[in-house]
């Protein structure tokens, strides 16, 4: 089996790590020739090549690039895929790509996936195996994607040893904007803060501990992954940050009036999350 993966980053390079064994040869396509040649000397793929000619000796190609690349290049794949093989995506958001190709012609060959997984890093050397383990993906539009192709994705998700879910493709974005999106503007957000009122990066650098580390933690994510995210999401995730402002400025009110009984109460409250992740 030949399997192309389109960006050999920390999704993608951990996946061809993690799909090492299973009788694969793994070609690697990145527009960044550097990362190309270091996917290969640390051994992640086999041979890097361009997209075309990849994809026509493919049996599975997976995207596991920003979603506005993958966004733009998914329609001249299906243009020009083989009739039995399949295109699996792996993006953050799932209504803009599934609308992009509803109407296409090879629209069968392709599955909507998103495998909730990654860290703040980045590039080749970010990769590890282990990264989807236990982890959950979501297909979206699954009755849209042919029998053999959605097989195909649902046995790599296996193979990752990860827990499938089925959504559709709005109610998909509509959720991990609460939960995912959110979560990185929250961190980016902290990040600036602190940024613009502490001048002395020594202090900051000294004082923070484990609580603003591990909260700050997602403002290293990188901005080319993440900027087309919140424009394909925009709607939830605008949605969900009018509610969190509306919290923020509770709080405010309590820290400035001194109201401990409130702040008691509503950080109670908050630690009802502890019961749901548990």
């Amino acid at each position: 089996m030949t399997i192309t993966i389109v960006g050999i980053g920390l999704i993608g390079g951990s996946l061809a790590l993690s799909l090492r064994g299973f009788q694969t040869r793994i070609i690697g396509v990145d527009k960044n020739q550097k990362h190309a040649e270091e996917a290969i000397n640390l051994g992640l793929i086999d041979v890097s090549l361009p997209l075309k000619e990849a994809t026509k000796i493919s049996d599975l190609i997976v995207l596991a690039i920003p979603v506005d690349a993958a966004r733009e290049i998914l329609p001249h794949i299906l243009d020009h895929i083989n009739p039995d093989s399949v295109v699996v995506d792996m993006g953050s958001t799932k209504a803009g790509i599934c609308k992009m190709v509803e109407n296409h012609k090879n629209r069968r060959n392709f599955v909507a996936s998103h495998p909730i997984a990654g860290t703040e890093n980045s590039g080749p050397s970010a990769a590890f195996h282990g990264l989807f383990n236990e982890k959950i993906a979501i297909i979206a539009e699954k009755e849209k994607s042919a029998d053999f192709a959605l097989l195909m994705c649902e046995k790599m998700y296996k193979l990752l040893n990860m827990k499938l879910i089925y959504m559709n493709p709005e109610k998909h974005d509509m959720h991990i904007a609460y939960v995912s999106h959110l979560s990185h503007i929250s961190s980016f957000t902290l990040g600036l803060t602190v940024l613009d009122i502490e001048k002395d990066e020594d202090q900051i650098f000294n004082m923070a501990g484990s609580g603003f580390e591990s909260t700050v933690r997602l403002a290293k994510s990188s901005p080319e992954m993440w900027a087309p995210i919140f424009e394909q999401n925009a709607t939830h995730l605008s949605d969900a940050l009018g509610f969190y402002i509306d919290n923020l400025k509770k709080f405010k009110t309590i820290i400035d009036n001194k109201e401990t009984k409130n702040a008691h109460s509503i950080m109670s409250k908050a630690n009802e999350i502890r019961r749901i992740l548990s």
